[in-house]
């Protein structure tokens, strides 16, 4: 990994959401570790009524163990940059923050408002070998730990295993074989396959990397220089574009919509989160499948359903795939015992507590204990998942399926990490300029070259933004 250098802001991040560049120079007031009272704050992108209390339940056994009192607050993943802005602004930044993706964690380290000593005396502490290498690799600047890697989800292509059988397909893993499918099962009413197209939304750009990454389509270079033009990335664009436009639903195309397409067996594949999982099991109720079969066989669509979990296009030289992965993080006014305590507990004690409540989306990146190296793996898989039916992952999953999950922790690749850009890979979080590029090609009013030249040109400026 080349070494990320920290460049003077005068325009950080461009605008709005991500404006997390003037922070630094705000919170002059609070610099250094808070006073050591045994009480911290802990904010949590897990934050959804039902997912706080589960957390909640689990940090009441840490504060009986331990004696220090958690403030816990729920903050949405959106909102995040603005409000540490402001927290920082006041000098009143939480002492910890979990369930952080990686391009806010980058951010917040390029902005130096992360204690990184704290995550490495816990990684430390808990064992390294304990942790997937990848995990560790993708949350640390070279030598530096920006955060504790705790669980991750990956990006997967579901499709319908019995129409492909009935129709002599092979399995959808690379981009020959997913153009095939979607061509010939685009017929008779149902869609060849449901992909985003929503330029609004961060899924909508996941989802496009999780193709581009196949075909070695990269944000930048090996010199940090923009590599959206380049020839890898046109064929990604255009890929992406003939399966949304040409085998696609019609209109606007949402991290919702194409999920009920696909559960109404109105489209033949789709590219979704592993988050997808427990809802095609018909474990949530307000995301049931509703095709005609599954209105008497509630398990018809999860028991008829493939899942590839890597693909690999004509310019990838292996299979990969887009996965993200959540940390614990430390900001740098964080009680430093009391936090260090926390986000191990959180780690052990109550580690299977928090990943199991939402198994499906919560790959546990720490495998094991020194004594027992399976033990949260094991655990893992034997979770239940679903909201308001419970069953766990072991009972409606193969295991040839959770272990394509587990192992798509240690094969996930994230556009500009390794290129030490983890800040730059933020702000396109924020700006959405390659969900733009894609929601333009979608509806037909640029084409593949032009998308992936306006997405260069954007991403271009947002780098140039940060220098």
């Amino acid at each position: 990994m080349r070494m990320w250098t920290r460049r003077s802001r005068t325009s950080a991040l461009l605008a709005g959401t991500l404006a997390l560049g003037v922070l630094a120079g705000c919170a002059t007031d609070a610099s250094g570790p808070g006073r050591p009272d045994r009480k911290i704050t802990v904010w949590s992108e897990e934050s959804l009524t039902d997912r706080i209390a589960h957390t909640r339940k689990v940090i009441d056994g840490f504060e009986d163990e331990t004696g220090i009192e958690v403030e816990l607050v729920g903050v949405d993943e959106n909102q995040l940059p603005q409000l540490i802005m402001s927290a920082a602004a006041a000098g009143d930044l939480p002492d910890v923050i979990g369930a952080v993706p990686l391009g806010q964690a980058w951010q917040m380290y390029s902005n130096e408002l992360l204690n990184t000593r704290i995550p490495a005396e816990v990684v430390d502490r808990l064992g390294e070998d304990t942790f997937d290498a990848n995990g560790l690799r993708l949350t640390a600047d070279g030598g530096t730990r920006l955060g504790v890697p705790s669980d991750a989800w990956v990006q997967i292509v579901a499709y319908r295993r019995d129409l492909f059988r009935e129709a002599g397909l092979p399995v959808p893993d690379d981009y020959a074989s997913l153009l095939e499918a979607a061509d010939r099962l685009d017929a008779r009413g149902r869609d060849g396959i449901s992909v985003a197209t929503d330029p609004a939304d961060v899924f909508t750009q996941q989802s496009f990397e999780d193709l581009a990454l196949a075909n070695g389509c990269d944000l930048v270079d090996g010199a940090g220089d923009i590599a959206l033009d380049s020839a890898q990335c046109r064929t990604a664009f255009e890929t992406y574009g003939t399966l949304a436009r040409d085998h696609g639903p019609p209109g606007l195309q949402t991290v919702d919509t194409t999920r009920a397409t696909y559960f109404a067996g109105r489209s033949s594949m789709i590219i979704w989160s592993s988050f997808l999982l427990d809802e095609l099991a018909g474990l949530r109720d307000d995301a049931l499948p509703s095709c005609a079969r599954c209105r008497d066989d509630p398990g018809f669509l999860a028991s008829n359903s493939g899942i590839v979990t890597a693909l690999q296009g004509p310019g990838g030289a292996e299979p990969a795939q887009f996965g993200e992965i959540t940390s614990w993080l430390a900001t740098k006014t964080a009680e430093t015992e009391a936090s260090t305590e926390f986000i191990e507990y959180m780690m052990s004690a109550g580690y299977e507590d928090w990943f199991g409540m939402a198994p499906e989306g919560k790959i546990p990146v720490r495998t094991g204990t020194p004594g027992e190296p399976g033990r949260y793996v094991d655990a893992w898989r034997a979770s239940d998942m679903g909201v308001d039916t419970r069953r766990s992952m072991e009972e409606v999953f193969s295991p040839e399926l959770l272990d394509q999950l587990v192992a798509g922790v240690g094969d996930m690749k994230r556009w500009g990490i390794d290129q030490g850009e983890g800040a730059l890979v933020g702000a396109t979080n924020g700006e959405l300029p390659v969900a733009k590029a894609v929601g333009a090609m979608a509806s037909g009013q640029t084409s593949a070259e032009e998308a992936a030249r306006e997405a260069y040109e954007e991403v271009d400026a947002l780098q140039t933004s940060l220098e």
